[in-house]
């Protein structure tokens, strides 16, 4: 289910191999975790998977059925795989539900949305956030499984990318595209109160956070202006990535990038993650392991990063 736009295989590598690189679990992947470190990998469907599925009763099955076959495909080494659940958010409690079902039955560790879901509406596709209080039914669920939400990109719909970016295509995608639309629905979590109403929430946010930490005094700064105008947000923006947001590097292996994130959210908000296939975990590898000399951080720092505060919040260690 991978129609991600403008996403390029990895450099040396085609697309069919790209393709083939997602099917597969057993073989070459799992060969280029053992030679490069990683003991264990959660799977998740590719983008934009049940976001892209208008129709409810549709998203609705195709997501049941698509944490069947991943629950069926790692069950005979799940000591080295996970699961993230596909989720239908068109009714947030059969998401509730569905996620439930996922954690309690099939074992998954959270689940994954591709950015916003389409949905149907009297003839017309519209888009749904899930930052509005239609969705606490599904925030308390998560809430009380106590497990993540990994934020993920997707490719907008046609109306909005031939908008945005048919003056050029080429920063359709990872380049631009993903980072621009998961941020402000990232953004849009904090603002419209979902944290302050569900505070134990914990949501996953790839490639460095989707430049987010990097902004934070001219977000703060802005958003100041707006609480007399009624947002509920009871906090300044930047102080949810020290609660309730965590990023992850998947993708995004800039040393000095890293560095500054350090000093905004703090090393324990950050967890190693590569973004395979679309990225080679082998450039993930070259990028921990040269992070003693590129940024200084100690043994003990380096092995938080790797896989200290991934086994914690997935409570792999239970």
């Amino acid at each position: 289910m991978n129609t991600e736009s403008n996403t390029a295989p990895p450099v040396g590598q085609s697309a069919d191999e790209l393709n083939a690189n997602l099917l597969d679990v057993h073989n070459q992947r799992l060969a280029r975790m053992d030679a490069n470190g990683v003991d264990f990998m959660i799977l998740s469907c590719t983008s934009p998977c049940i976001q892209g599925i208008a129709d409810p009763v549709e998203a609705a099955s195709v997501a049941r059925q698509v944490n069947d076959e991943l629950a069926d495909t790692i069950s005979n080494n799940t000591l080295r795989f996970g699961g993230f659940a596909a989720l239908a958010m068109q009714n947030a409690t059969e998401a509730a539900q569905e996620l439930k079902r996922a954690v309690q039955e099939l074992g998954f560790f959270g689940a994954l949305v591709n950015d916003y879901q389409e949905t149907n509406a009297n003839g017309n596709t519209t888009l749904l956030f899930y930052d509005t209080p239609e969705f606490d039914p599904f925030w308390q669920m998560v809430t009380d499984l106590d497990v993540p939400v990994y934020f993920h990109p997707r490719a907008n719909i046609p109306t909005i990318a031939n908008l945005e970016f048919s003056h050029s295509r080429f920063l359709l995608g990872p380049s631009q595209e993903f980072a621009v639309t998961l941020s402000t629905h990232i953004m849009g979590l904090c603002t419209n109160g979902v944290f302050d109403r569900f505070p134990k929430l914990n949501i996953l946010v790839g490639h460095m956070g989707e430049r987010v930490p990097s902004d934070f005094w001219r977000i703060d700064d802005q958003l100041a202006r707006q609480v007399p105008q009624g947002m509920p947000m009871q906090r300044n923006l930047s102080s949810y990535w020290r609660t309730n947001l965590l990023e992850t590097t998947s993708g995004n292996f800039g040393t000095d990038l890293l560095k500054f994130h350090i000093s905004q959210i703090g090393l324990d908000r950050i967890l190693y993650s590569v973004d395979y296939p679309f990225v080679a975990i082998e450039q993930g590898a070259s990028f921990i392991n040269g992070l003693p000399q590129t940024t200084g951080l100690s043994e003990e720092e380096i092995t938080a990063l790797k896989r200290g505060r991934a086994i914690e919040l997935l409570k792999l260690d239970q």
